[in-house]
């Protein structure tokens, strides 16, 4: 191998670390701020319980973060990339983990709604701030990879996050997690500061124009409205769904209180191996392909679920963790498609309002889903089965909608 060669190997290997450290790095901050929503849903019995709330109320405490996200992630869009991208995640960064730490401090419904907004005003905009630098730094034939990469903090949520976070409820009280996803954000935010890169290649031009223009530029474009529509549904089915689930299976299953870390844990420990797995096949066999395939697959955990009646704990684990699997595995090939569906120089812009549609649209769906649902005099759950014929409806739309996108597949400049 000559000189030139072997050094041209070595910078390939450094940046491939470097890289590597990004997205671990990324991925640590996913796992806050998922496992920050996620805890809210089997910790429902507990807080309906504890404030005496009915279950639309507590589907308006899950929806008031995702509806906050909404609305802050579409303000930001109008001038998030006029700013360096490590600055602002770490700006964005540091007030999520204050308003977490608020949540584990509130001593009352109103103060943990208010807790919840605020958290959800910052974490609406982190998801997106984290997407895009995915988008900026890697290219797009390994992105796939690296979205599972970033995106199996879900897993790391539901095999460790969720779990600890119950245990820690159930000996200090449920203020504990929060007080712990606070102080693990600290030492995240410095590891963040030490392995992103500084990202300056899309503000060429933007500073020049009044926000306003950004926001005109993205909401011009019919191929971002594609991607908004893919998006949105891509979540609103399945989020009727999820918010519900403890509710539904220690009520109607059968399933004890004590048992609940199971469904997160087994479901976790399984996406932990497949999130990665179809990132893999997903750069391999193409995206487009991996979606429709993961999405129709998804059906069937999506129907069972929702219908299932009193079942052995084994069979539940099975439709529970089938359901986690292909659930949240579309989203590895979706969102890397997301990421190239916008200009780079829109791209910041584009992912806010993204993620300000995709937040309104889980904030929708776990109010709607709340809708959907009632109880018998005897105190059952019913038409959660509804639910389920949402997400049949939704899903097999954007089966046939994936194919419309048009694909960016450039790389800025650093």
């Amino acid at each position: 191998m000559t000189s030139s060669a072997s050094s041209a190997a070595s910078s390939s290997s450094t940046l491939l670390v470097r890289e590597r450290l990004l997205l671990w790095s990324l991925a640590s901050i996913n796992f806050t701020h998922i496992v920050d929503f996620m805890v809210m849903m089997p910790l429902g019995p507990q807080l309906t319980k504890l404030f005496h709330l009915t279950d639309a109320e507590f589907g308006l405490l899950v929806s008031a973060y995702s509806l906050a996200a909404g609305l802050s992630g579409l303000l930001v869009s109008m001038v998030i990339d006029r700013f360096e991208r490590k600055r602002a995640l770490l700006f964005v960064y540091g007030g999520f983990a204050i308003a977490t730490l608020a949540c584990g401090l509130a001593p009352s419904y109103g103060a943990l709604m208010a807790a919840r907004i605020a958290a959800g005003v910052f974490g609406g905009v982190l998801g997106a701030l984290v997407q895009t630098i995915v988008g900026d730094a890697v290219p797009f034939e390994r992105r796939g990879q690296a979205m599972g990469l970033v995106m199996s903090a879900f897993s790391m949520s539901t095999v460790a996050g969720v779990p600890l976070s119950l245990w820690m409820a159930s000996h200090w009280g449920w203020h504990m997690p929060f007080f712990a996803i606070a102080a693990a954000s600290v030492a995240i935010w410095l590891m963040a500061w030490r392995s992103v890169p500084l990202l300056r290649g899309h503000m060429t031009g933007v500073s020049a124009q009044p926000p306003i223009t950004q926001l005109k530029r993205v909401l011009a474009e019919p191929n971002h409205w594609r991607a908004f529509t893919l998006s949105t549904l891509m979540l609103a089915g399945s989020f009727s769904i999820i918010p519900y689930i403890t509710i539904y299976t220690t009520t109607n299953v059968g399933l004890a209180q004590e048992q609940v870390p199971y469904i997160y844990f087994a479901g976790g420990i399984a996406t932990l191996f497949t999130a990665r797995l179809w990132g893999k096949l997903s750069d391999r066999w193409g995206k487009v392909e991996m979606f429709r395939f993961i999405s129709l697959i998804a059906i069937l955990p999506m129907m069972a679920l929702t219908h299932l009646p009193v079942v052995p704990m084994p069979v539940l684990l099975l439709v529970t963790t089938a359901f986690f699997v292909f659930v949240s595995g579309r989203m590895v090939p979706g969102m890397a498609l997301l990421t190239a569906a916008s200009e780079p120089g829109l791209r910041g812009s584009f992912m806010s309002v993204n993620g300000a549609l995709q937040s309104a649209s889980m904030g929708v769906a776990a109010w709607v889903g709340g809708l959907l649902i009632s109880r018998s005099p005897d105190g059952l759950v019913q038409g959660y089965g509804h639910t389920g014929w949402l997400a049949l409806v939704s899903t097999l739309f954007i089966v046939w909608w994936v194919g419309r996108l048009r694909l960016h597949t450039q790389k800025p400049a650093a």
